[in-house]
This record gives structure tokens, C-alpha cells and sequence, in this order.
């Protein structure tokens, strides 16, 4: 059976981008002109996803709005003649089949996917998606991962590769042999090594289709670690020790880590590049910019 379920777990605080984000999740913070968490449901929707299941929190109303069809906007736009954007802010409701649960205490990522549990049936595997990391759309990494699992039937994590100074902040991923050249079998995981200990630059993108025997393992986690919490990553190393194979997907393009302030602006700039409205103003404003920056050294 093919994946038709994802999981987006959205509770976080965003602390890494207060004030902004005291009263607006980080999840919305826009990217030219939509919320980072669109892209990802839009892509997870190209991919063959029907239903999304969102783990929210206090104060994250506004992700529900989001995706919800909004009557007083659509009368509005229409009455302006703007049908266009009437059809475009529409549509997003129409992605998928949306629904919501809390996650009364932050326990963890693996504590965010049990919250979603009963939405799941007990012998079914979903995808799940945390929406810090926004990969090339070019790359198709939800539908590629996707695919790779009707193939292996085994847990399958989205990967990027990063500078070897940056290991330190991410989960790394460690292994030893490749299947395809963009598919590799994972060994394990070593959670922000020291850069000179680092057994690889390929870390965890945060994107990851799971089973039900990841579910099972996160249901008798005991919150053991030294803050209390239920880690997903904790999950699939337990797996690989009971000797679970477990995959890695390598994309041909890099990715932006919107979890913090560079990866956001960068993924900005990026974007903004891509637009056929904004490219060619942007670019004049960006030489500009540099050419300053180098009058004034």
C-alpha cells in the first residue's frame, strides 16, 4: 500500500526566530509570497499525499486558518474582479484532506507523531515531514522517497549534504554502503558530533517515511534521555541495532535549513530569483547592493 498520510508536526516554539514569531509560528513565516509549511504541502500533495494530519500547539491557529477556505476573502476578491488570486488562495484548501491535533506538552519530535496516532491505521506507514527544511522542488524529494519505499518497504530519511563545519548542528547520518546514487544504507545516527568526529557530512533533513514498527518502537519509549523526551531519531537507531534496515535518500540539490536565520534568507533570495515577476528588478537591486558594499571597503 502506497503512502497517502503524512504527518506534519508544527508545534514548536520557533524560538531561533523571537520576536517574529511570539505571535505568528515560524511555520508561516512567508517566503516571497507564502508560508514556508505551503511548499511542503504542496509538494507532499504532488507527491500522491490525500491526508495530512497536523500536530499543533498553542498559538498555531493561524496554520489551521491557512488551509482552511476563508468565505468573507473569496466574496472580497471576487467583488474586486481579482479571480486569479481568489482561484490561488482556494486552491490551498483544496490540497488535501486536513486535520488537527495538539500536542499538549513539547516532548519531543517522536512525542509529535504519537500525538497523531489515532489518525493512523495500525498497519499503515505515513510519511512524516517537519517543516524546517525546504528541499529544490526540482529535486522531488517527497515523491522520490515515496517511490524508494514501495521498493524497500523500510524506513526511508531524506538527506542533504552539508559543509563539514556545520555538522555540529544537525543530526549526522552515518553509512557504508550505497545502493543507488542517490540511495544509501544507513548505519546510524550521531546527533551534532564534534566536526572532527563527524563519521559523514549527510544529515537528516527532518523528512522521513515511516512504519508501523518505527510507531511501536516510539510507543514503548520510555523518555529515558537526560531532558525527558521522545526522540524520533532514538527510534530508528533502536531499529537499526534490532538490525531494521533503514535508507537514506541524497538529493542532487541542496536544500535551505529554514530553522535558522541564513537558511531562511537565503532560501528567500533563491526563491525570489525564480520568479518571473520579481528576477530581473531583484537582480538590479542585488548588484546594486554588492556594488556599494565595495565602494565603501
Amino acid at each position: 500500500m502506497s503512502i497517502k498520510k503524512a504527518i506534519f508536526p508544527v508545534a514548536g516554539y520557533g524560538t531561533r526566530f523571537l520576536p517574529a514569531t511570539k505571535a505568528q509560528p515560524k511555520e508561516m513565516l512567508p517566503i516571497v509570497d507564502k508560508p514556508i509549511i505551503q511548499y511542503l504541502v504542496e509538494e507532499a500533495a504532488e507527491a500522491g499525499i490525500e491526508n495530512i494530519i497536523f500536530v499543533t500547539g498553542r498559538g498555531k491557529s493561524s496554520i489551521e486558518n491557512h488551509f482552511d477556505y476563508s468565505v468573507e476573502l473569496d466574496v472580497k476578491l471576487m467583488a474586486k474582479n481579482k479571480q486569479a488570486l481568489a482561484d490561488a488562495v482556494n486552491n490551498i484548501s483544496n490540497l488535501a484532506n486536513f486535520a488537527y491535533v495538539r500536542q499538549p506538552v513539547q516532548n519531543g519530535d517522536g512525542a509529535a507523531i504519537l500525538c497523531a496516532k489515532p489518525f493512523i491505521d495500525p498497519d499503515e506507514s505515513v510519511l512524516v515531514v517537519f517543516p524546517d527544511y525546504i528541499m529544490p522542488k526540482e529535486n522531488m524529494t517527497l515523491k522520490k522517497m515515496i517511490d524508494y519505499f514501495d521498493k524497500y518497504q523500510k524506513p526511508i530519511i531524506a538527506a542533504d549534504i552539508v559543509d563539514q563545519s556545520l555538522v555540529d548542528q544537525y543530526g549526522v547520518i552515518a553509512f557504508s554502503e550505497t545502493h543507488t546514487e542517490d540511495i544509501v544504507k544507513i548505519d546510524t545516527f550521531v546527533e551534532k558530533p564534534l566536526i572532527n568526529e563527524a563519521p559523514s557530512t549527510l544529515i537528516n533533513a527532518g523528512y522521513s517515511v515511516i512504519t508501523p514498527r518505527v510507531i511501536k518502537t516510539l510507543s514503548h519509549a520510555d523518555s529515558t534521555t537526560k531532558d525527558g523526551e521522545i526522540r524520533l531519531a532514538d527510534a530508528f537507531i533502536r531499529l537499526l541495532e534490532e538490525g531494521e534496515q533503514l535508507y537514506a535518500l541524497v538529493p542532487p540539490k541542496h536544500g535551505y535549513d529554514c530553522g535558522s536565520k541564513i537558511g531562511f534568507v537565503k532560501a528567500t533570495v533563491d526563491y525570489a530569483l525564480q520568479r518571473d515577476d520579481l528576477r530581473e528588478e531583484f537582480i538590479q537591486f542585488l548588484n546594486h547592493r554588492v556594488s556599494t558594499l565595495n565602494e565603501k571597503k
